[in-house]
């Protein structure tokens, strides 16, 4: 979304920055090109300029995930990354995985656990912790780093080709007007620029529109992950163990699961899970994770604990068949703004830093030989010849599978990737986006969720402010609107307004005007920035865009 003609007409011209690289988003993918690029400057003597965009008031403010990391790609980037400090200090001791009824939880046997599932070797993480220490590596090899800077606008040369970014205007009120503390955007020109907001980034899914990049594949698929932070008591706290569940309180016909991962200092972080695939428009994952924690099996862990801070994300989930091209005139697409996750294993990170590492050893290759703004070709070329790609492949039918329901979906996971060992002769694919899977409210009665107690499961608003969101108050909404009739309309009207459900922080919800009438009421100061209205939204009537400067959450040890 570009900014007012009128006040770039006022106020213009921009200040214009150029580097050689310019790196939308400080999270694990943008971080580690950025240090990879530094790194081949320095082996081959040569100066390479690379500034990285965050969004986030501090690298690391956004960041939000699990996590358990398998450290295979962090290997590569920083050999000697225990000696320098990374932040990566419980190895995985034990895995469990549960089946949960209502009432009881069947713990699967080892034999019958497929490879994708074992985290020998890899480490429970805070990866906001993790992503704040690569900050600092890049900083200590010269990376320029602009932390509440989002870029909000993409600039293209004449021949079509990405000639940077543009970031926001700050202290804009409400109604687009500037303030007496207004600051005009400035712009960052670059030779090549590599975006990597994470999962549905805003200009990524501008530049896979403007250049086609989702021609021949399959269309996307997402998960919303919601997580909170826990200190518990030292008597239950197991460091390294590491739970995943499925089952309850999900019917089967909708994908889901849960996390308890054990951290040090005795701290657990516990989430759930749930394909934004599902049909039902009652149901609501932020009461489906909290009614997770009450099971039998998972509350003791919380007896006399604190809760610290909470969170939501969108996971993108759709694999290798949903991979768009990766490379475009000027530019490319890493970690999960292209959707690298790999969510057999539920990891992401991993699969984030390579894909910065291969995408900065193609820019730095185009730089040496003299080009600007063409396709990086070398990038998915040596994709497709790295580990990474045949891990993906690996794993390709997993999620198709689990689409198809729980038992079933089980079942022929196991033959996949037990028997198979994920070298089926067939790939399978979907033809269906997330929001057209929603049904009419009509076909559903309403789900009843228990009120929250304060202790073991809490309100939207509660969470909310322990997630430490902050959005000025008079700035523009950054949740737009393309037809303002729509809510009430077609989603009220048809799906009993499910945007008031999905969300998991409380900024959507349906109010009477004094006339009576139906009105959507959008609270975007608790947005914490999930992405889910985005990509679930029935009609994609709701487009996210980037706020002013920081705002957002601001995540300690996610």
């Amino acid at each position: 979304m570009t900014e007012p003609i009128n006040i770039l007409e006022q106020y213009g011209p921009r200040e214009a920055m150029e580097y050689d690289v310019v790196v939308v988003g400080g999270g694990p993918a943008g971080l580690s090109a950025a240090i990879r690029l530094k790194q081949l400057a320095a082996e081959k003597g040569q100066e390479v300029s690379v500034v990285v965009l965050e969004k986030g008031g501090e690298i690391g403010a956004h960041i939000l995930s699990g996590a358990v990391m398998d450290p295979i790609a962090l290997n590569e980037l920083i050999p000697n990354w225990k000696e320098l400090g990374a932040p990566l200090n419980t190895e995985v001791t034990e895995d469990r995985i549960l089946f949960l009824t209502e009432k009881k939880a069947f713990r699967t046997p080892g034999f019958a656990i497929p490879a994708c599932f074992e985290n020998h070797g890899n480490y429970v993480i805070s990866l906001g912790n993790v992503t704040r220490w690569l900050g600092q590596q890049a900083e200590a090899l010269g990376v320029e780093i602009f932390p509440g800077f989002p870029a909000a606008e993409i600039l293209y040369n004449d021949d079509g080709s990405v000639k940077g970014v543009a970031t926001g205007n700050m202290g804009v009120d409400r109604h687009g007007v500037p303030t007496a503390a207004f600051q005009l955007g400035m712009e960052l020109h670059a030779k090549y620029t590599l975006f990597a907001e994470g999962s549905r980034g805003h200009l990524g899914k501008q530049l896979m529109a403007k250049y086609d990049l989702n021609k021949g594949k399959d269309p996307q698929s997402y998960s919303i992950g919601i997580k909170e932070l826990w200190e518990i008591d030292p008597s239950r706290h197991k460091p390294g163990l590491v739970i995943h569940t499925t089952g309850w309180p999900l019917k089967s016909d909708t994908y889901g699961g849960s996390f308890l991962y054990h951290l040090e200092n005795n701290q657990v972080v516990v989430g759930y899970v749930i394909g934004l695939s599902y049909q039902n428009p009652y149901l609501s994952p932020y009461e489906e994770f909290q009614r997770y924690k009450t099971h039998p099996a998972i509350a003791p862990f919380f007896e006399g604990a604190k809760r610290i801070s909470y969170g939501a994300r969108a996971i993108t989930a759709g694999g290798l068949q949903a991979l768009p091209k990766l490379v475009f005139p000027g530019g490319a697409l890493i970690g999960c703004d292209a959707g690298f996750l790999n969510m057999s294993r539920i990891k992401g990170s991993h699969a984030a830093i390579k894909t910065g590492m291969l995408a900065a050893e193609a820019a730095f290759g185009a730089l040496g030989e003299g080009r600007q703004h063409d396709e990086l070709a070398a990038f998915p070329a040596a994709f497709e010849k790295s580990w990474l790609y045949e891990e993906l492949h690996v794993a390709r039918n997993v999620k198709p599978w689990l689409s198809k329901g729980l038992y079933l979906g089980s079942i022929m996971t196991g033959i996949d990737q037990l028997i198979l060992r994920g070298k089926a002769p067939w790939t399978l694919h979907r033809d269906y986006a997330d929001h057209e899977c929603l049904k009419p409210a009509a076909n559903y009665a309403p789900i009843a969720y228990p009120k929250p107690d304060g202790k073991l499961t809490f309100d939207r608003l509660s969470s909310v402010f322990i997630s430490n969101t902050n959005h000025a108050e008079d700035q523009p909404i950054h949740l737009t609107l393309k037809n303002a009739s729509v809510p009430v309309s077609v989603n009220l009207a048809t799906y009993a307004g499910p945007e008031a459900r999905y969300c998991p922080a409380g900024v959507y919800e349906f109010i009477k005007t004094d006339a009576g009438e139906d009105k959507l009421q959008i609270n975007a100061q608790n947005c914490v920035h999930c992405k889910t209205c985005d990509i679930k939204d029935p009609t994609q009537n709701i487009v996210w865009i980037t706020p002013e400067g920081g705002g957002g959450p601001n995540y300690p040890n996610m």
